[in-house]
C-alpha cells in the first residue's frame, strides 16, 4: 500500500514552518548547559509571566472541559479592550485564529496576498490549505505598497495580511493605508501581536468595518508563549462565524487561567514591556555605534540587523558558538540580516560583546 496515494497532493510536498529551536538543542549546539545559553531567536518575553499565572494554573480542575462560549475569557478581554465581548473570539495561540481564518475564507485555489518579507505563519497555512499566496514586495524602507497590492488582485483573492508592527522590520502600518486597503472589501487581516510594545492599533475601525479582524498574542508581552493563548478583534458578524467553526474546547482549561489571571496583573507585565521598550532604546542605540551593519528602528520586541553580503551567517555562526542565538534567514531579501529579541539588560550586554568582537574577527581575517 501507497500511503502518498490517500494523502492531498499539494501536502505531498508542503513547505515546514520554519520554527525556532528547543532551548535544550540550542545548548547542546553550543557546547554549555541550558541555564547559560543567551535566547534572543523567538522574540520571548526575558521576564516571563505574572506571579498570578503560576498560582492560577496550580488550582485549576484539569478533569474539566474549559468553556466552549470562552465567556470569562471574552468577558476580562473585553474590559482590556474596551470591546464588547462579541467582539471577540480566542485561540490556542493566534496562529489557531490564522488557521480559523483560513478554514472560514479560503478555498483550495484562492489567493492571499502577503507583504514581504513578513510573518511566515500566513503563507504556511495558504499552503497546508491549498490557496495560492502572491508576495507583493514591500519597499527599501520595508514600508507596503499599497497600490502594487491592489494592482495584484485579482478574483481569486480573498485575504490581504499586513502586520503591525510588521516582524521582522518592526515597523507600522499607517492609518491610511489601511483604509486604502479595507476598501478593496477583501478580508483585511492586521496582526498586532506587539501592539503592547508600539501602543498602535486599529481596533476603533473594526465596528464600521467587517472586513477588517485584527490578531493578538499573550507570547509577548504577557510571557505565555509556552501555553498559546491569542485573541482576534472584529465585528460580532464575523465573530459568530469564527465560534461557529472553531473546536469546542480549542483553548486549554491552564491556558484560560492564565490569560485571566494576566489580565489581572496587566498593571505589572505591562511594567516589564515598560522595560523591554526601554532596553530596545539602548540596545538600538549600541548597535547603531557599531560599524560595519545597518539597524532598522523597531516598535516591537526585536531589532532587525543587516550587514554587508554574506556576513550575516558569520556573525550567526560566531554568536551561536558563545551561546548567543539570535534569528537568521534564508530568503533573498534577508539573507544578509539577523534579528534579535530585546532582552535583558545583562543579555543585550552579552550579545553586544560578541557581536562587536564577531565584527572585529571578520575584519582581522579579511
Amino acid at each position: 500500500m501507497d500511503i502518498d496515494s490517500l494523502i492531498r497532493p499539494h501536502l505531498l510536498s508542503v513547505k515546514t514552518y520554519d520554527a525556532v529551536v528547543a532551548p535544550e538543542v540550542l545548548a547542546a549546539k553550543a557546547g554549555i548547559p541550558e541555564h547559560e545559553i543567551v535566547k534572543l531567536n523567538g522574540n520571548e518575553n526575558p521576564y516571563g509571566c505574572s506571579p498570578l499565572v503560576r498560582e492560577a494554573v496550580l488550582k485549576v480542575p484539569m478533569h474539566i472541559y474549559p468553556d466552549p462560549e470562552q465567556s470569562k475569557m471574552r468577558e476580562a478581554l473585553s474590559k482590556y479592550t474596551g470591546l464588547d465581548p462579541g467582539n471577540i473570539v480566542v485561540g490556542a495561540g493566534a496562529d489557531e485564529l490564522i488557521d480559523l481564518l483560513f478554514r472560514l475564507f479560503v478555498s483550495p485555489g484562492d489567493t492571499i496576498l502577503d507583504f514581504e518579507p513578513t510573518f511566515g505563519m500566513y503563507s504556511f497555512c495558504a499552503n497546508v490549505a491549498g490557496g495560492k499566496v502572491v508576495f507583493v514586495q514591500r519597499d527599501d524602507e520595508f514600508e507596503i505598497d499599497v497600490e502594487q497590492a491592489i494592482a495584484a488582485i485579482d478574483n481569486s483573492t480573498k485575504i490581504i495580511f499586513v502586520t503591525s508592527p510588521n516582524n521582522p522590520t518592526g515597523n507600522l502600518l499607517k492609518r491610511d493605508q489601511l483604509i486604502e486597503l479595507l476598501s478593496t472589501r477583501l478580508i483585511i487581516v492586521v496582526d498586532e501581536a506587539y501592539y503592547e510594545f508600539s501602543g498602535e492599533t486599529s481596533q476603533d475601525l473594526v465596528e464600521d468595518n467587517e472586513n477588517l479582524i485584527i490578531l493578538r498574542t499573550f507570547s509577548k508581552w504577557a510571557g505565555l508563549a509556552g501555553l498559546r493563548v491569542g485573541y482576534g478583534i472584529m465585528h460580532p458578524k464575523v465573530a459568530g462565524h469564527f465560534m461557529d467553526i472553531k473546536p469546542p474546547y480549542n483553548v486549554n482549561i491552564a491556558a484560560e487561567a492564565a490569560m485571566i489571571a494576566s489580565l489581572q496583573d496587566s498593571e505589572y507585565l505591562l511594567s516589564n514591556v515598560s522595560k523591554i521598550v526601554t532596553e530596545r532604546i539602548r540596545m538600538f542605540d549600541l548597535l547603531s555605534d557599531i560599524n560595519g551593519m545597518k539597524v532598522w528602528p523597531s516598535y516591537g520586541n526585536f531589532i532587525l540587523c543587516e550587514f554587508a553580503r554574506n556576513q550575516a551567517r558569520i556573525v550567526y555562526e560566531f554568536l551561536a558558538m558563545k551561546g548567543i542565538f539570535v534569528r537568521k534567514y534564508d530568503s533573498d531579501r534577508l539573507k544578509d540580516s539577523i534579528r534579535v529579541a530585546v532582552g535583558t539588560p545583562t543579555q543585550t550586554d552579552a550579545f553586544i560583546g560578541a557581536i562587536r568582537k564577531s565584527i572585529l574577527n571578520e575584519r582581522g581575517n579579511g
